[in-house]
Parts: structure tokens; sequence; C-alpha cells
């Protein structure tokens, strides 16, 4: 039994759940707690008492910290990797390097606990001084998907505690193994004082629902769906507590005539289809220029059938399993949807049957699609892409920004000219040239616009923005 971990002990939940491998439904990876709003309750109220403990230990202490946990996580890759994998279904080499990924960020943060400064102003009025310094905001709830289930845990949490906040850590139903895993590291490791960090295992309706509501939250950080994430928000800012949401994508992938044919392939395979196209950043609309497009279309599903979907541990594999039988089902749904607008499927959006039971598709193609259809404007959120023809740069640009969201987009060029302008014009948050829209350095910022982000970014030195709150001190000389 893998327990929640409140007040610096494990404890027992009011339910428990099973965590099932997507590439072989037959294997039950372990038995986890489930928290339920009492809980909850007693997590916030550990964290609320230890954090000024936690905020009074020195900087140093702090980085001290997070440095033996990404030093643990580090030495431990292998291992968390295929646990990743296991419960999630992206393939061994995704999942060790985002458990690389994950101790990098807490090494990361363990530096920026040390540089965490202020200013000192000079004052309008004679003999007084002005400082403004960075506080802590207090207890922070943390809410992650399950796509990258132990990356972005690690890019919340060691903010978090770098800037000496306490946390109540809620991971996806879908995949607790990688989280249960990070929460023993940090509780361990970390050596934090009894309740300065807190791993609430459980349903959103009844974690996710107190942690928003409760006044002892000061921030709510939130990585999901756009309906969750649009509820969460509204239940925070209706008290007055921080919000930071991330809610997805409809990430466009513009490929220009002067494009290199074998380099946007690669990106838009990458993009479009590895993590078995689970990510948010990921290119789910390929917007093509009319004399490239039926060369690209063609490439396109010539490499796609190369690619290998198969169980997530086993060498070679390309692509693992959908991460669960729902997932799957609205794959399909989107599927068969895109082709009912118009839409010709080219290329894969077929069952698998493999060795052993699990969610297996074929990553789809779908070409000749429009805008204004609902494979265009809907997160699928799976190995699905569609191809939007246009006539030019002017309107590959039009149509690229032509969403309800703004997270990344991308574009395939040769020309410099072009690619400067759309670095310019593009209205998502992140803009890659010539490499996937799916792909993010941990010490720069990331985040969206429009309907895919709400408040500061995350990661690098712009997490500050989110987990201290600013504060503005005068004083007669």
């Amino acid at each position: 039994m893998h327990k929640n971990f409140i007040a610096g002990a494990w404890v027992e939940g009011g339910t428990t759940g099973l965590n099932l491998n997507p590439s072989d439904t037959n294997d039950v990876i372990g038995e986890y707690a489930r928290a339920d709003a009492a809980q909850a309750e007693q997590a916030i109220s550990a964290a609320f008492e230890a954090q000024k403990r936690w905020a009074q230990c020195t900087a140093e202490q702090r980085s001290d910290a997070l440095d033996r946990i990404g030093t643990e996580i580090l030495s431990r890759r292998d291992e968390l990797g295929a646990l990743l994998s296991r419960e999630e279904g992206k393939t061994l080499p995704e999942g060790v390097a985002e458990v690389v990924r994950a101790g990098r960020v807490f090494k990361f943060f363990a530096g920026e606990a040390l540089r965490l400064g202020g200013e000192k102003l000079p004052s309008i009025r004679a003999g007084v001084d002005v400082e403004v310094t960075r506080e802590p905001e207090g207890v922070v709830g943390i809410i992650t998907p399950w796509n990258f289930p132990i990356a972005i845990p690690a890019w919340k949490i060691a903010p978090a505690l770098a800037f000496g906040n306490a946390v109540v850590f809620k991971p996806a139903d879908l995949v607790p193994g990688s989280a249960w895993a990070l929460s023993e590291i940090i509780a361990r490791a970390g050596q934090l004082p009894e309740g300065t960090f807190n791993l609430v295992m459980g349903p959103g309706s009844k974690v996710g629902q107190t942690l928003a509501t409760s006044r002892h939250v000061r921030a709510i950080t939130f990585t999901g769906s756009v309906q969750t994430g649009r509820a969460v928000g509204m239940t925070c800012m209706e008290r007055g507590a921080k919000v930071q949401l991330e809610m997805g994508g409809k990430n466009p992938l513009i490929i220009l005539n002067d494009a290199d044919l074998e380099q946007a392939v690669s990106v838009a395979i990458n993009g479009c289809f590895f993590s078995t196209g689970q990510r948010c950043t990921g290119s789910s609309r390929l917007i093509v220029e009319d004399g490239i497009h039926d060369a690209f279309v063609r490439a396109m599903a010539q490499r796609m059938a190369s690619l290998k979907v198969d169980h997530a541990l086993k060498a070679g594999t390309d692509i693992g399993p959908v991460v669960s039988q729902d997932q799957l089902d609205q794959d399909r749904h989107y599927i068969v949807l895109g082709t009912q607008e118009g839409g010709h499927l080219v290329a894969g959006g077929e069952l698998l049957k493999r060795d052993t039971p699990g969610y297996y598709l074929s990553p789809a193609l779908i070409t000749e699609t429009q805008n204004a259809m609902c494979i265009n404007r809907e997160e699928v959120f799976g190995p699905v892409a569609s191809v939007i023809r246009v006539k030019d740069y002017e309107e590959a640009v039009e149509t690229a920004n032509d969403t309800d969201f703004g997270l990344s987009s991308g574009i395939c060029t040769t020309s410099l000219k072009h690619a400067t302008d759309f670095k310019r014009r593009s209205t998502a948050g992140m803009v890659m040239v010539n490499v996937p829209t799916a792909g993010v350095d941990y010490h720069a910022p990331f985040g969206g616009r429009k309907g895919s982000s709400h408040g500061s970014r995350e990661q690098g030195t712009y997490a500050r923005e989110f987990y201290t709150s600013v504060k503005t001190a005068y004083t007669l000389a």
C-alpha cells in the first residue's frame, strides 16, 4: 500500500485505487491511497503550521534540501524512468529523460533559493529609505496532470520550496506511482520540517476542491483541462487567492514551400506523435503551404508507416500506448469526427494488437481539413494530427493565430525573413523555428496566452513571480 504523506507521517486514505500499466492492462503497478476532503484539510493545516518554520530557514538550508532531492532523483533515473513509462505509457527513453529533467529542475531551484534578491530605491522624500523584497506566499496547492507525472510536479514543487512556501501536492489519479516516488524522495532526502511537504492522492472533486476553497491555501498552481482549470481559477479568484493555470493548446506548425522537407517531417513527427501525442505543446495543426503540401503529406505517411507502436518498455518502441481507455475513446472520436467533417484519413488511426493487452493506436494523419472544423478547434490530446492547406505565408500566419489557444507555435522555413516575422506575429506564448513545438528548456519561462494559460510563467527565474509576494518597506533614516 502506497500511503499519503501528511504532517511528516505516511497515512492510509479513506479508499484505495489500483495503478494499471497501459502497455499491459494485466500488470498492476500498485495500490495507492486516495484521500478524502478531511485528509486534505489535515494536510493543509499541517502545511499552514509548518510554513513559518520553513520560511525562517536560511536560503542555504533550503538550497541544500533541494540539491539533495535533485541528486537522488538523478541517481535513480533508470529505475524511476521505468516506473514512469510503465504507468504513463511513454517510451522508456522518454521516461528516463523526464526523470532527468525533474532532477535538473530541483538542482536549478537549489541555486535560485540563493539568488532571491531585492531592491533598494531612492525615495522622493528626503531621509526615507525604500526597500523592495520578496516573501513566500504561504501554503501552495499543487495540482498536476497525468502526461508528465514527475517533470510537472518537479517544476511546481521545487520553486515553491525554494522560496519558503509549504506544499500540498495533489497528483493526477491516473498516474500516482511517479508522484508517490517523488514525494518519498522529497520527504526523506529533503529533511524538511514536518508538514512542509504533503502528498494527498485522490479525486479532484474532493482533494482539489478542498485546496481551491481553503482560506489557508494562498496560491494554487494547476495544469490540466480547460474546464477544470477555469473552475479552479474562478474559485480561487472569488476568495482572492493567487492562481496559475496551464490548460492546453491547439498548436500550429507551419510548413512553408522553402522548408527543408526532411527536416520539416522530422519536426512534425516529433511534435505530433512522440509521447503518444499526449503533450499540451504538441503540434496538432499542420499548416502547409500549397507548393510543398503533397510532397510533405507523402513523406509524412511514409515516415509514419515506419514508426513502431508497442509496449513502452520494449527496446525499439517509437510510440507507446495511449494512457487509458477513456483517452483512447476520445482519440478515436476525433478521428471519426474529422472524417465526418470532410477530412481524409490518409494514415493510421487504427487499433493495434500487441503481445500484451493495451491501449495501442497507430498515429493518425487527417488531410484536407479546414481551420473551422472541430478537429482543428478542440484539443484531442493524442497521436492525431490534421493538415490544413494554405496558399501562402500570410494565410498560414492568419490560420495559425485563429485559435482560442496560444501555448506553442512553430514554423519550418529556410527564410530568415519569414522566421523573424513569425516570431513577432505569432500569438502563442512560445514560438519554435525549425524545432518541434513540444520540447522546452527547464531554465526558460514556460506558458501561453489566450485560453492556454492564466497567471505568471512557470520555470526559470520567472517562477519567482508566482511563488513570492512583493513587499515594499519605507523607513525614516
